[in-house]
């Protein structure tokens, strides 16, 4: 529970699980000792909700797999385990070429290093020599200078919570909601404790998560964002800032496609520049631009698949008009296996990105996806063309009109009576989060009358309110 930061939260995992492998044992041999390793490695990789290589965790599954190649029942400990550190060295040393972000700043990953000057304790204790640690023990590339691995951005909030034994701990529920607010989670828990690490722009929302399932023990917010300001003072490094509002199909090829084949590679349609934004956050890698009464063609996508370079691509339509286009281009697409998602609305496309992970077996998290999207409900607020009457419901001209999963279920004068009519309707027992998309016609006034709206009458749901400056629809709101 005295873990600090990513690294340290690994280590932790990596020692509990080798603990593990020792329960029932009174000594161990080189084999028993490496497999204590791997099944800390395991665990490690387990706590992490996405792992990422050229970090401590590649530092320790390679020193692992290297020494479980040679080791025996008869070998020495001490020899395996020098194997073992030779291992993690060279896997260190590696490192920037699995992660651009150090081979940019010309380090190697600090947690790595941390790991081998534990190891070097463990190698030493062996010969029954003592280890002195240096000061500042700092590991180059060469002729570059030390810098650090981190995405130094945002807030480094970590929190640990003491559960309430009342009330049920999901554990994917919260991993879930914390992947909403940010990255670099890991959410390590027992009966009775539950520790968080997230970066996040918002840690009051991360805080407001956490406290739904208990009391907090203890809790640390670092601004990564001032600390890296500091850094770039002293270090006079310079960063392009790329401009976000540019959405033609060069600048879309130009920013998402690569030089490095990927596993997987994601394409979604949808407009308004915040929530574009909020989908490339999310990991989209090309956008079309489109939706309702903007019908993409067959052939963009057909551009947009060459574009993006991976072997797998997935495309999220957000439009039941834009369906058949993109299934169509899917089949004439043959040199890479393109995989179309039944989302028919922005809400469906949303939710379904929350459960991928490119971690996971392709069928896995298709399959994942598909399920989240039969559980989601849709609602839309936009305003009435002509008079009608349906369902026995008048709807004026110029009325605003609230619809769920395509039915016109309230119509009202104000925009804001109608979309907080619409969330009563489709909000029951099981709603656990409301995700509202702000068009670009409501002002900040409206959006913070609803927000607040919101959270007074629903306090136990979990609401993100996005500012989508989307066209045609005020509000989108997905219901989960």
């Amino acid at each position: 529970m005295g873990a600090r930061g990513n690294s340290g939260v690994i280590l932790s995992q990596l020692f509990s699980g080798f603990a593990k492998a020792f329960k029932s044992l009174e000594k161990a041999n080189a084999v028993q000792l490496i497999e204590g390793l791997k099944v800390g490695v395991d665990q490690a990789y387990g706590a992490v909700i996405n792992p990422v290589e050229g970090t401590i965790l590649t530092v320790a599954r390679e020193a692992v797999e290297k020494a479980a190649s040679v080791a025996t029942d008869s070998s020495d400990v001490l020899d395996i385990m020098e194997v073992y550190l030779q291992e993690a060295r060279e896997s260190l040393e590696r490192t920037p070429d699995l992660l651009p972000v150090l081979k940019e700043s010309g380090v190697v990953d600090s947690g790595g290093a941390g790991l081998i000057v534990i190891i070097e304790g463990m190698v030493a204790a062996l010969k029954g020599q003592m280890y002195e640690v240096e000061k500042e023990k700092k590991i180059r590339i060469p002729g570059k200078s030390y810098e650090t691995e981190e995405d130094v951005f945002g807030y480094c909030t970590e929190f640990i919570i003491q559960l309430n034994p009342n009330k049920r701990f999901n554990k994917e529920k919260l991993v879930k909601q914390l992947g909403r607010l940010g990255d670099s989670i890991v959410v390590v828990a027992d009966d009775e404790v539950c520790k968080v690490h997230v970066h996040t722009e918002k840690p009051g929302d991360a805080l407001n998560i956490g406290q739904i399932y208990g009391e907090f023990a203890n809790l640390k917010i670092e601004n990564m964002t001032l600390q890296h300001s500091e850094t770039l003072l002293h270090a006079g490094h310079d960063h392009d800032t790329p401009d976000l509002a540019k959405t033609s199909k060069s600048f879309q090829k130009q920013s998402f496609a690569s030089d490095v084949r990927r596993k997987y590679g994601i394409i979604t349609v949808v407009n308004g520049e915040g929530l574009k934004e909020t989908f490339r956050e999310m990991g989209v890698n090309y956008i079309i631009d489109g939706g309702q009464t903007m019908n993409p063609a067959t052939e963009e996508f057909i551009d947009a698949v060459d574009a993006v370079n991976a072997d797998n691509v997935i495309i999220i339509p957000n439009n039941k008009n834009v369906f058949l286009s993109a299934e169509h281009a899917a089949k004439n697409i043959e040199d890479k296996n393109v995989i179309v998602i039944p989302a028919k609305t922005v809400a469906q496309g949303y939710a379904s990105l929350t459960m991928f992970d490119a971690n996971q077996d392709l069928e896995e998290t298709i399959a994942e996806m598909h399920e989240l999207i039969e559980h989601v409900k849709t609602g839309e607020v936009t305003y009435a063309i002509r008079n009608t009457e349906i369902n026995g419901m008048k709807v004026k001209k110029n009325d605003f009109i609230g619809i769920e999963e395509g039915d016109i279920v309230v119509s009202k004068k104000q925009r804001k009576d109608t979309v907080k009519a619409l969330l009563k309707k489709m909000i029951d027992d099981e709603t656990e989060i409301v995700t509202i998309m702000v068009g670009e016609d409501v002002d900040d006034e409206e959006s913070d009358e609803v927000e607040l709206y919101f959270r007074d009458t629903y306090p136990e749901i979990e609401v993100e309110v996005i500012d989508g400056h989307q066209t045609v629809y005020a509000y989108l709101i997905a219901v989960e």
